[in-house]
């Protein structure tokens, strides 16, 4: 059936708004070509918009030209403040950010193993205040979080888990309680360092692949045809407990312990490294792993490498032959250390071991993807809520409130 007069302003309205997001300033003339709209339907979005709040004249395309054409729109970046959160079992780290993504204000803190749950929660939540202070927002429209464990899928809640500090779930209740008119997203970290790389880093060109975290602990997010897969409980990409050989055991219920985690995990890789004669020293918060096979990359430790990718190996193959993705990504701050040279090694073992061919890629950003994935799924809410229909929003004062459409556009990929 044909739309509706207003469910079709509504849809070219969140077409022109996207578009403004991805490709910054435009002009009335540029929106209409890229839009394929007419001249008068792009002036009534423009007047909609504006109207709304959403987007003003940022500046003119050229000195030559002048008039209402040559006027440059763009989106309204401080109509709405983000945050994002990358929670660790070591400590917190935040960025605030304007509704395009710029950051006004970045923090951390550590928080240690004895601290307790209250206080720990305490200086994160004290930690997102300051820094809303610091980039002077007065008020955090959407902040995104990114978290190990489990997210129910029901309720979108972090569940309880034995293996993670108590002070995790009590922070999500504490924010909320805290910011009461935030909206707060809770989301799996490996799921959003897989966002981040599909979206801004090594995976942009793959609508299928996955991406295999190694930090402080091992997980796995699973991407196919563009979507990302969580599975019936929220677990998908628990690798940690894959029971794979040359383990002591096999891994339980409870513990990991056993699984490709004994393989894979930071203390793992440097009791590795140990046994090959490398010692490296920690450096900041980042798991001594890291250190260890960043030092070995730069030194040519060919047998430690090659050990390690047979360890690596053996969980990618295993992913390899059930999902057949095509590209694996090593990511978080250990595939980061070991760069294009770790990866080519565990893809050559890959090949020898599977009849399907895996491309395995270095992530491009490393321990940093679970913040900028959890910014990027902070700022593409707020802009769901904000680029949606405009009748009922509320307005700017003294203006008028557009006809009210159905959203019917995807959402966004960049």
């Amino acid at each position: 059936m044909p739309a509706s007069p207003s469910t079709a302003r509504a849809i070219n309205d969140r077409l022109a708004l996207r578009l403004l997001q991805q490709e910054g300033p435009l002009t009335a003339g540029q929106l209409k070509q890229l839009t394929g709209l007419s001249r008068p339907s792009v002036a009534d979005l423009v007047e909609r918009l504006a109207a709304a709040g959403l987007i003003d004249v940022v500046g003119e395309s050229g000195e030559q030209r002048r008039g209402p054409n040559a006027r440059l729109y763009g989106i309204v970046a401080d109509r709405a403040h983000l945050a994002a959160l990358d929670v660790r079992t070591e400590g917190v780290s935040v960025v605030v950010s304007d509704l395009l993504g710029r950051v006004l204000a970045e923090a951390s803190v550590p928080i240690g193993g004895d601290t307790g749950t209250g206080p720990a929660v305490e200086q994160a939540v004290a930690l997102v205040e300051r820094a809303a202070k610091e980039a002077g927002v007065p008020e955090l429209h959407t902040v995104g979080i990114g978290a190990p464990g489990l997210i129910d899928p029901a309720t979108g809640e972090l569940r309880d888990s034995g293996g993670l500090p108590a002070w995790h779930r009590r922070l999500m209740l504490a924010l909320q309680e805290r910011l009461p008119e935030t909206r707060i997203h809770v989301e799996n970290e490996t799921n959003l360092a897989a966002l981040a790389e599909q979206r801004e880093g090594v995976a942009r060109d793959r609508d299928t692949f996955v991406l295999l975290w190694l930090g402080h602990g091992t997980g796995a997010a699973v991407v196919l045809e563009g979507t990302l897969r969580r599975g019936a409980s929220g677990g998908t990409g628990e690798i940690g407990f894959l029971p794979v050989p040359g383990t002591a055991g096999l891994p339980s219920a409870v513990d990991c312990e056993g699984g490709f985690h004994s393989l894979a995990g930071s203390a793992a890789i440097v009791e590795l490294a140990q046994r090959h004669g490398l010692t490296v020293a920690a450096e900041g918060y980042e798991p001594l792993a890291a250190s260890v096979v960043r030092e070995a990359v730069a030194g040519a430790a060919t047998e430690f490498l090659d050990a390690l990718a047979d360890r690596l190996a053996v969980g990618v193959a295993s992913v390899v032959a059930i999902l057949d993705p095509g590209c694996l990504v090593l990511a978080g701050e250990v595939g980061r250390a070991g760069g294009a040279d770790l990866a080519a090694r565990v893809e050559r073992r890959v090949r020898r071991m599977s009849p399907l061919p895996t491309e395995v890629r270095a992530s491009a950003l490393g321990g940093g993807a679970v913040l900028r994935g959890a910014l990027l799924t902070a700022r593409e809410r707020a802009q769901d809520e904000l680029f949606g229909p405009l009748q009922g929003r509320a307005v700017l004062p003294g203006h008028a409130t557009a006809p009210r459409g159905r959203d019917q556009l995807p959402p966004a990929r960049g």
